[in-house]
């Protein structure tokens, strides 16, 4: 499904692409590249009416933005712990609804505890997709970091994020040297920013980022190369900068001096 330039999803042409034999609509609920949160309740709208599976991928979203499986329509969801859950590498899951469960094959069969007699996975949730040893450390992991979330408030976390978004974007407007890239709303979109230095090589921005200032960031493609076609990024890719709730206003100041001093800027 196509989007424009800032990264927002163009849901009217969703209809046309619809086939016969088109069973089902996988979207991003936020791209990786650019923030960009995409308005998905008229895709499930759309969804429902022609009688479409609808998933989504909310890997860049779940624990930054409350995610209404009910308000989506969305058939499943999948989701990854090590992101804005703040949980350990290696943890993740998936929510879905009794009709897609009752279609879904598990990928592996093994022992689960629960049904030894067997060599099938049993077909009652959630055991049909567990199969041998489960990731114990990850989900005691996981379990803590949804506690803090609790108790500290998505909507904190989020609006300090947002803060230093704005703080860095504000900043890097008065950077000639680089180009933002996507939703200029913060509102629109997830705490992080790609910005596109045309003259320099981005690699060599975060290389440098990295090696003398201590800032880790990620530059090319973000494994998503049609993302970067559509943003006008592609092939050369752009420097992506993640904030997070535990990071600083001084922090952003920091960044902001580091690209002065090697752009010259």
């Amino acid at each position: 499904v196509p989007c424009n330039s800032a990264g927002e999803l163009q849901t009217e042409k969703i209809r046309a692409l619809i086939r016969p034999k088109t069973k089902a609509v996988i979207m991003t609920h936020a791209s990786n590249v650019c923030g960009t949160i995409l308005e998905l309740e008229k895709v499930g709208s759309i969804c429902k009416e022609y009688n479409l599976f609808f998933m989504i991928d909310t890997a860049q979203t779940a624990g930054f933005i409350d995610v209404d499986f009910n308000k989506l329509q969305a058939d499943a969801i999948a989701f990854t712990g090590h992101k804005s859950l703040l949980g350990p590498q290696g943890i993740g899951g998936f929510l879905a609804n009794k009709r897609t469960t009752s279609l879904l094959k598990p990928l592996i069969d093994g022992g689960t505890g629960s049904l030894s007699d067997s060599e099938f996975q049993p077909e009652y949730m959630p055991d049909k997709f567990e199969a041998g040893t489960l990731n114990i450390p990850g989900i005691y992991g996981l379990h803590a970091a949804l506690n803090y979330l609790f108790e500290t408030g998505i909507s904190t976390i989020r609006e300090k994020e947002r803060m230093l978004l704005n703080a860095f974007l504000e900043g890097t407007s008065k950077i000639k040297a680089l180009n933002p890239i996507g939703q200029p709303s913060i509102e629109k979109r997830t705490a992080i920013a790609s910005v596109d230095f045309p003259t320099l090589d981005n690699g060599m921005i975060a290389h440098e980022l990295s090696k003398k200032y201590g800032i880790l960031t990620r530059s090319g493609l973000h494994c998503a190369p049609s993302a970067h076609k559509t943003l006008g990024t592609f092939p050369k890719g752009t420097v992506r900068f993640s904030f997070g709730h535990f990071n600083t206003i001084d922090d952003i100041q920091y960044t902001l001096n580091a690209i002065r001093t090697i752009t010259d800027c």
